[in-house]
């Protein structure tokens, strides 16, 4: 403890010889506090409402910016809502299209196969037409091989009544 007056007694030595020389000369700290009050209110004085005037300026220059940004941001979530709605009706949409797609096929399919089955059936009795015709044709020509045979031979004789008859039975 010794040690430490000491030390700070030999610290403090040289401000009490210079204190000596100091008092002398007065220090003015209360005049140049009363100066810089003065300073500062007539410096508050001029600047007052510009600074006001600046500050409220600056402070509506922000709002209106925040304002633009939220617009903007309003704006875009009114997009992106509109955008989801129209990608939900498309979606209603393309699935109303495939279901009437589907019936659309599903109709095409039964009347092909109407007109296939109609196309079958007309093929059918023009096949029956046709075998009646040409079994009738076949008939005809048989039945006149046979009477022109019978007439261009020799060992037939049959007089004319006879060939009527013949006819008339092959006919009935």
């Amino acid at each position: 403890m010794k040690k430490l007056l000491l030390l700070l007694g030999l610290a403090l030595t040289p401000m009490v010889l210079a204190a000596s020389e100091g008092a002398e000369t007065d220090y003015d700290i209360v005049q140049r506090t009363v100066n810089f009050i003065i300073f500062a209110g007539i410096l508050w004085y001029l600047l007052a409402d510009k600074l006001k005037a600046f500050f409220a300026g600056r402070t509506a220059s922000i709002q209106a910016e925040l304002d633009k940004v939220q617009d903007t941001l309003k704006a875009s979530q009114d997009k992106v809502e509109d955008a989801a709605k129209k990608l939900e009706e498309a979606k209603t949409l393309a699935n109303e299209i495939v279901e009437n797609a589907k019936v659309d096929v599903d109709s095409v399919k039964q009347r092909v196969s109407d007109a296939v089955d109609t196309e079958i059936a007309n093929l059918e009795k023009s096949f029956d037409e046709k075998v009646r015709i040409e079994t009738s044709k076949a008939k005809k020509q048989i039945v006149s091989e046979v009477l022109e045979e019978l007439l261009n031979s020799d060992n037939v004789s049959l007089t004319q009544e006879e060939l009527s008859n013949i006819v008339l039975k092959k006919v009935a």
